[in-house]
């Protein structure tokens, strides 16, 4: 039997040095976890189980006690060369920033959230990076669109496909945003896709500049507008299909009296016309009824399948991960607060000239800036 691997006999000096590392929540965590397995060696736990705690190999911590013994601090340290930072990869940024975002629970750790500490360790014994402070990885997660946020409450996916579903959406977006490339049958175009209503007539509260009131107000200026406090909506309302090409950043949408399979069938057919049949597409798009193939009705399935097309669904309850929500609040934002439209030509007509604006402007930075604080997939 081989012997165990354990940690030589290390004085007082020796354990307090490593006590204070261990203990330091600034610096690599390279050198902390080192020191923390070399700490947990000598108070008599087994590599096995410092594996445990740890978050790594058995191998591993053998490795790192036998370097200890043999060349004593100086193998806590990594051992860098000079010049610049290191830059991460695009993959490396990839995989930091979805597993900043998903929780620690789905990775078996017994926390709630993470903190930068404790992620950067993660990522570390997972092999993500090979180092990162906590500092280089704020700024990374700052330059990824990542912050660490107050939870909202949330309606959660009880869909037994959920991780299947939301892992191919995942993909589908890693492509429109040129972090990889498709493979071969792999679509090439993503949509994402929804509807937007009921559109009602009627007022909507909003903002608008007016004269000011008060003792310092001018007396002879004119009454504020104001908007109408009773109606009726007689006319019905209005549904808006809409969807946006992500990698070309267009937002295409139509207004229609209902919501049925054969409108949005309809709005597909228009969306693959945009692009040569040879390309294949994919929309994004929430599992409502109508967008649905079922037993009596397989058309929306039928058509996929004739027109080199894939209808990629969100999961159930999640429709937060389909980004066209997010241009929905830009949406409502700019057009339809503080209006109050007479008739559903008027609304329609409006709708139709902010998307016209909205795909000219496509890099404005107040719509930018809505869009970024509304997405969240």
């Amino acid at each position: 039997m081989a012997e165990r691997v354990q940690v030589r006999e290390i004085d007082d000096d020796e354990g307090q040095r490593l006590l204070r590392i261990a203990r330091r929540g600034t610096g690599s965590v390279v050198t902390w976890r080192r020191a923390q397995m070399v700490l947990l060696s000598a108070q008599g736990m087994p590599p096995a189980r410092i594996a445990e705690v740890t978050f790594t190999s058995a191998d591993r911590v053998r490795d790192v006690i036998r370097n200890f013994n043999d060349d004593g601090f100086a193998s806590l340290y990594p051992r860098y060369s000079g010049g610049r930072p290191r830059t991460f990869t695009l993959p490396e940024r990839r995989d930091v920033k979805k597993i900043a975002k998903s929780k620690p629970a789905e990775h078996g750790l017994p926390f709630s959230t993470w903190s930068l500490a404790k992620l950067a360790d993660f990522l570390v014994a997972e092999g993500v990076v090979d180092d990162i402070s906590h500092e280089g990885l704020r700024v990374l997660l700052r330059d990824e669109g990542v912050s660490f946020q107050a939870v909202k409450t949330w309606k959660a996916s009880a869909g037994p496909d959920y991780e299947a579903k939301k892992a191919r959406v995942e993909h589908l977006y890693a492509i429109a945003d040129r972090e990889v490339a498709p493979e071969q049958g792999e679509p090439q175009v993503i949509w994402c896709m929804d509807e937007f209503g009921p559109l009602n007539l009627q007022p909507r509260p909003g903002r608008q500049w007016a004269a000011r009131g008060g003792k310092h107000k001018d007396p002879g200026r004119e009454p504020r507008p104001r908007m109408r406090a009773a109606y009726h909506r007689n006319d019905g309302v209005r549904h808006l299909l809409a969807a946006c090409d992500l990698g070309e950043d267009k937002l295409y949408g139509h207004v229609k009296a209902r919501k049925t399979r054969t409108r949005f069938l309809e709005f597909c057919r228009y969306l693959r016309s945009l692009h040569p049949l040879n390309v294949r597409i994919a929309i994004i798009c929430g599992n409502f009824s109508p967008h649905l193939s079922t037993r009596k009705d397989t058309r929306v399935g039928d058509w996929a399948e004739a027109n080199n097309a894939e209808i990629a669904y969100t999961p159930t309850s999640s429709s937060w991960l389909n980004r066209i929500e997010a241009q929905f609040t830009a949406l409502r934002y700019f057009t339809l607060n503080g209006t109050d439209h007479r008739s559903h030509k008027e609304q329609a007509s409006m709708i139709r000239r902010y998307i016209i604006w909205r795909n000219q402007h496509a890099y404005d930075e107040r719509l930018r800036r809505i869009v970024a604080k509304a997405n969240v997939a």
